[in-house]
């Protein structure tokens, strides 16, 4: 008997181990996840919405609900064809609607795709202005509340906040909204430093470790004076991504080889 969506929900949560932490590969289309899907050592799917944009010629700011959507669909189902049970976490931006009701049905619809999880950030993209922390987190407990609604009220929420991309905040601001949003019912916390925030050191991720009691997911970048997985274990953080690096690996290895032809 096939697992129900919650159960694989449960599983995914259950990924999320300080010092073993669930790492993340993201993609951005079917090839890519039906690849990512196809490695032992997959234990989830994540999707990248700078690379689903990027993918198919627009900004990660102009990327619309119903573009993501549509492209969350055909990710899911080229992944599921390789492994049915695979749990698949999407990032849904900034969430797109204003308005709780119309962010609750959004959830859902993602959710009726086949997700377990998503990220969600604590911008107004539209508006370009961090949303005040009161307004996030009624946020996050909406899309706890909808994910419960819609049959998975295990599902996964990673809250990111870009609130070291402010001028004047400071770690002490992230952890703040980090454990509102734990509190509201997220179950990892993104604090994302850059590329227009100011970065997190492997120090600050530390501090963010014993604050966040570990829960914490943070964005592995590749390169030289970058942190690679084993010292990213060490830190303590429950999940580790990507984000577009794969996207940005990938159109390196297109622009090496088509100039070599040309």
């Amino acid at each position: 008997m096939s697992p129900s969506q919650n159960d694989i929900a449960k599983g995914f949560r259950v990924l999320h181990k300080p010092l073993d932490p669930l790492i993340l590969t993201n993609v951005w289309d079917a090839s890519t996840a039906s690849t990512v899907a196809s490695l032992p050592k997959t234990r989830a799917i994540a999707t990248a919405s700078f690379a689903i944009a990027a993918s198919i010629g627009v900004s990660d700011e102009e990327l619309t609900k119903a573009q993501n959507l549509a492209s969350l669909k055909i990710i899911i189902s080229a992944a599921h064809r390789v492994n049915p049970d695979l749990p698949v976490t999407a990032d849904l931006q900034d969430g797109w609607d204003n308005d709780l009701p119309s962010l609750a049905a959004s959830v859902k619809e993602a959710i009726g795709l086949g997700v377990v999880g998503c990220n969600l950030e604590d911008m107004n993209n539209a508006a370009g202005t961090l949303r005040p922390l009161d307004e996030a987190v009624s946020r996050v407990k909406t899309v706890v509340e909808a994910a419960k609604e819609a049959g998975v009220p295990d599902f996964a929420l990673n809250a990111r906040t870009d609130v070291l991309s402010q001028e004047g905040k400071t770690l002490d601001d992230a952890i703040v909204r980090g454990k509102a949003f734990l509190e509201a019912g997220a179950h990892t916390v993104f604090i994302w430093g850059g590329p227009k925030g100011r970065g997190v050191s492997s120090e600050e991720v530390k501090t963010l470790v014993k604050e966040l009691d570990g829960r914490l997911n943070v964005m592995m970048m590749s390169g030289d004076g970058f942190l690679g997985p084993q010292e990213i274990r060490q830190l303590g953080v429950a999940r580790v991504s990507i984000g577009p690096g794969l996207w940005f690996a990938a159109m390196n290895t297109v622009k090496q080889q088509a100039e070599s032809l040309l």
